[in-house]
C-alpha cells in the first residue's frame, strides 16, 4: 500500500477541464487542510462532554473503532486521489463509479452536510470563549435557557462571515492562515499531552469501567457506547478535503493521496492521546461539569494546569476552531463549484465563476457563507443546538461517502475497477488489498449512517420540548434534503448537463481504449471539443 515512486502529474484536460484555479498548494499545506477539517482541537474538545455524558470514561473507545473504520474510507479514497484529484472530490469519483442520479447525489449530500457542519464547527467557539473571558457571553449570563445556544448563533455567525472574506480573497491567504493555525493546533496539542500526562491521578485501568453507565438502557452499556461514539465519529471526517484541493495542490496525484493518510493517523494519535491523558488527569471523573457543555474537556484542562496556562490552551482551542471553520468552508466552495462548472447546479454560470485575478470561486465563498448561518438561526432557539446540527451534518457526509465506497466495490467485483492500464501511472494504489479494505469501508460506513441517523431523544430531543418532530428531526432533513436534491436533478438539471463553455479544455487528451471502456461502463461519454466548447457529457440523460 505504498504510493508509487513515480505518477503523472498533468494538467487538468486529461479530465475535460481547463486550468482554472490557482495550482499553489504544497504537501504540507495539503495536510494542513486535512488535519484542520479533522481538527482534533475543535472535535475533541465541542462534544467530549457529550461522549462522557452518555457512557462515561469507557467513550473514548469509540475513538479507535471509529478511526479502524474510517481509515477503511480514506484508503478507498487514497487510491481514488491518485487518479482523479479533482475539485469537489466525493462527485467526481461518483461520476466516474456510478449513474448520473447517484453521483449528483453524491456530490449533493456532501454539499449540503459541509454547509451544515459550516455552522456547528463554528458553534464551538461558544464552547470555549466564555471559558476564557466572561465578556464573550454577550447575551445573558449564560443562565437563561437559551443564553447559550443564542450567543453561540452569533459567535458562529461572526465567525463565518471572517470565513467568508478569507476563502473569497483566494487560496494563498487561506492556506498560508491555515498552515500556521495547523502548526499551532499540533504544537498546543503535544504540549497538552505532555502537560496532562504529567498531572495523571489514575491508571488506564479506568477506561474498563462502566461505572452504572446504561443500566437503564434496554441494551445495557453498549446501547449508550454507541450513542456516545458520536462524539468520535463527528472529529474524523473531511481528509478528503486534501484531494478536493487537488486542482490547486502541486503534483497532486502523488501529494493528495499521502495528504489524506497522514491526516486521519495524525489525527488519531493526538486526538486519541489527549483524550486518554485528560480522563486519566481529571481531578474528579463524578464531577457533574464533565458531562455538561459549559464543562466538558475545557474544564478539565482550566482545573489540572490553573488559569494562565490553562486559558493558553482554550486560546490554541479557538485557533483551532478558526482554521477549522476555513478549512469546511474551503472544501464546500470546491464542491458548488465542481458542481456548478458542470452545470449541474441552479444558477451554475454565476457558482462555478472563477475571480480572474484571485482565481479562487468568490461568488461560492459568499453564498455558502449566507446559507451556513440560515441553520444556526432556524434552532437558534434549540438549546440542543449543538448535538443536533453535528448529527445530521454526520449523517450526510457518511451518506455520501457511501455512494462512493458502494459504486466502487460493485466496480471491483465488476473487475471494472482498478481501471485497466491507461498510460498513466496512479499515485496510490491498494493492490490486492484493495477488496478487502472496501468491502470494510462499505459496511463500517452502512452500520455507522444507521447508528447515528436513528431518532433517539439523547441526540435529536435532549431537553425540553419534547416532541415527536423533535426526535424525527435528522431522519425528516435527511430524508428533505435526498427527495428534493433527487427531484431537482431528474426533473430539470440532468437536462442541462455539461462542462460550461469558459471551465472546458481546450482539446480533451485522447484516452487509451481500457481506459475509455471503463469510463464508458461507469456512465461517462468523453466529447472531443473544439474551441474550447466541448463538454464531458453522461451518456444519455436519463443515467
Amino acid at each position: 500500500m505504498e504510493p508509487s515512486k513515480s505518477t503523472d502529474s498533468s494538467g487538468m484536460d486529461q479530465f475535460g477541464y481547463a486550468q482554472t484555479l490557482d495550482r499553489s498548494i504544497g504537501k504540507f499545506a495539503s495536510f494542513a487542510a486535512g488535519v484542520s477539517y479533522i481538527s482534533i482541537l475543535t472535535g475533541v474538545f465541542q462534544l467530549f462532554y457529550f461522549g462522557f455524558a452518555m457512557a462515561g470514561p469507557a467513550y473514548a473507545w469509540s475513538w479507535p473503532l471509529v478511526f479502524a473504520g474510517q481509515l477503511m474510507v480514506a484508503l478507498c479514497f487514497a487510491e481514488l486521489a491518485g487518479r482523479y484529484p479533482v475539485a469537489g472530490s466525493v462527485y467526481n469519483w461518483a461520476k466516474r463509479l456510478s449513474s448520473g442520479t447517484f453521483a449528483w447525489l453524491a456530490g449533493w449530500l456532501l454539499l449540503i452536510s459541509s454547509i451544515v457542519a459550516l455552522g456547528a464547527v463554528a458553534l464551538a467557539l461558544q464552547l470555549t470563549l466564555p471559558q476564557i473571558w466572561s465578556g464573550f457571553q454577550v447575551i445573558g449570563d449564560g443562565t437563561g435557557p437559551y443564553d447559550y445556544a443564542v450567543n453561540g448563533v452569533l459567535l458562529a455567525s461572526i465567525m463565518i462571515g471572517i470565513s467568508t472574506l478569507i476563502n473569497a480573497f483566494g487560496v494563498k491567504l487561506m492556506t498560508k492562515i491555515n498552515s500556521v493555525g495547523v502548526f499551532v493546533e499540533l504544537a498546543a496539542a503535544v504540549l497538552l499531552i505532555l502537560a496532562l500526562g504529567w498531572h495523571m491521578l489514575r491508571g488506564p485501568g479506568v477506561l474498563f469501567e462502566a461505572k452504572g453507565f446504561g443500566e437503564d438502557h434496554p441494551l445495557g452499556f453498549f446501547g449508550v457506547f454507541i450513542i456516545g461514539a458520536m462524539a468520535s465519529g463527528y472529529v474524523m471526517y473531511g481528509f478528503d478535503t486534501a484531494s478536493s484541493l487537488g486542482e490547486e495542490t502541486k503534483d497532486p496525484k502523488r501529494t493528495a493521496p499521502r495528504a489524506i493518510l497522514r491526516a486521519i493517523t495524525a489525527s488519531f494519535v493526538l486526538g486519541g492521546l489527549i483524550l486518554l491523558t485528560g480522563l486519566l488527569a481529571a481531578p474528579d471523573l463524578d464531577d457533574p461539569k464533565l458531562g455538561s457543555a459549559d464543562g466538558g474537556l475545557q474544564y478539565i484542562v482550566l482545573s489540572v494546569l490553573g488559569g494562565p496556562f490553562g486559558k493558553a490552551f482554550l486560546v490554541c482551542i479557538v485557533v483551532a476552531v478558526m482554521v477549522c471553520t476555513l478549512a469546511v468552508h474551503a472544501a464546500a466552495i470546491r464542491m458548488m463549484f465542481a458542481m456548478a462548472r458542470d452545470n449541474n447546479l441552479p444558477f451554475s454560470r454565476h457558482l462555478g465563476k472563477v475571480h480572474p485575478v484571485r482565481k479562487t470561486p468568490t461568488v461560492a465563498a459568499i453564498v455558502i457563507g449566507i446559507i451556513a448561518v440560515i441553520p444556526l438561526i432556524v434552532n437558534v432557539s434549540q438549546p440542543a443546538i449543538f448535538t443536533i446540527l453535528s448529527s445530521i451534518s454526520i449523517v450526510l457526509i457518511y451518506l455520501s461517502y457511501l455512494l462512493v465506497t458502494v459504486p466502487m466495490l460493485r466496480n471491483r467485483l465488476a473487475k471494472k475497477w482498478p481501471l485497466s492500464d491507461d498510460g498513466t501511472e496512479p499515485g496510490f494504489s491498494l493492490g490486492k488489498w484493495g477488496l478487502p479494505v472496501n468491502v470494510l469501508a462499505v459496511v463500517w460506513g452502512g452500520a455507522m449512517t444507521l447508528n447515528l441517523i436513528w431518532p433517539r431523544p439523547e441526540i435529536y430531543n435532549s431537553v425540553p420540548p419534547f416532541e415527536w418532530y423533535l426526535q424525527w428531526g435528522g431522519v425528516i432533513f435527511v430524508a428533505a434534503v435526498t427527495v428534493t436534491g433527487v427531484l431537482m436533478y431528474r426533473l430539470k438539471l440532468r437536462h442541462q448537463t455539461g462542462v460550461l463553455a469558459e471551465h472546458a479544455a481546450a482539446a480533451v487528451v485522447p484516452l487509451s481504449r481500457g481506459s475509455v471502456e471503463a469510463e464508458s461502463s461507469a456512465g461517462i461519454q468523453l466529447v472531443s471539443s473544439t474551441a474550447g466548447h466541448g463538454v464531458a457529457s453522461r451518456a444519455g440523460t436519463g443515467s
